[in-house]
């Protein structure tokens, strides 16, 4: 499956792909060539049974240390405009894709490589990293969504706090924030991650891909646009037969009861 990725290593442990983010010498930045690469791996996932990714850094000291400095300081206005929104596509492309996506966090992650955890479904920390948006303190903002991310995940006033200041956070602190779902102690990430996939990975995988739409159309538009998007991804549910069989599963072994008759409980058919 890793054929052509430079800069990934795909492990396929089934249902689950540990994808590491593997440009050590460039602290694991994202750089133009990963962003496509990462798409692509992405792809190639999703066209196979597997049902989660965990994303880690290689090395010992980054999770993924930011956009890549050395292709942003070349940029005039117009090409930093390109480039943010080439970012903000893979991030976006990461949030709309079915499989469950987790990052699991060791060492710095901060910039572009918080962004990208923030696009991830599920985030586990070693209580040692260190994680946020520094980008004022080089005089920049957050451009890969990070102003727009962070307010959904620890509201307006606090995402002003931390983006103003600039500030890292230990993992320990990432959780109590809500930056974080899990914080672990050193060396323990894998056992994290499985402990955040372990009750998920036991629901039919359409649900889970249905759900995850449903819940991110609340962060765009208005209550009535997510809710209109809410019925329809709740309708496509009965495209599937999990829902009905299970209930006639549990009314023939009698742990649901039901005053109907349960041999005039078939699908009633599309007029």
């Amino acid at each position: 499956m890793g054929d052509g990725l430079t800069h990934l290593r795909l492990e396929e442990t089934p249902p689950v792909v540990r994808v590491t983010i593997d440009r050590v010498a460039d602290r694991n930045s994202i750089n133009s060539d990963l962003m496509s690469e990462l798409e692509s791996a992405i792809e190639r996932i999703e066209r196979t049974e597997a049902r989660a990714v965990i994303f880690k850094g290689a090395g010992e000291t980054h999770f993924i240390g930011g956009a890549d400095g050395i292709e942003m300081m070349q940029l005039v206005p117009d090409k930093a405009r390109t480039f943010s929104h080439r970012i903000q596509a893979l991030f976006n492309r990461m949030e709309a894709s079915p499989l469950i996506l987790v990052a699991a966090v060791s060492g710095l992650c901060f910039g572009g490589g918080f962004e990208f955890a923030m696009a991830c479904d599920l985030r586990v920390a070693e209580t040692t990293a260190r994680i946020g948006l520094p980008e004022v303190k080089v005089g920049l903002i957050p451009g890969g969504g990070g102003t727009q991310r962070l307010p959904r995940l620890v509201g307006l006033g606090r995402a002003l706090e931390m983006i103003l200041s600039g500030r890292l956070y230990r993992g320990d602190e990432a959780a109590s924030l809500g930056l974080v779902h899990l914080a672990v102690e050193p060396g323990n990430l894998d056992e994290g991650a499985a402990r955040l996939l372990a009750p998920i990975l036991r629901q039919p995988h359409y649900a889970l891909a249905l759900a995850k739409q449903a819940v991110y159309a609340s962060g765009s538009g208005s209550l009535e646009d997510g809710l209109g998007v809410e019925s329809e991804r709740f309708s496509r549910c009965f495209e599937h037969d999990f829902f009905p069989d299970l209930m006639r599963r549990q009314i023939e072994e009698g742990s649901l009861t039901t005053t109907a008759d349960p041999f005039s409980l078939k699908r009633r058919e599309e007029p």
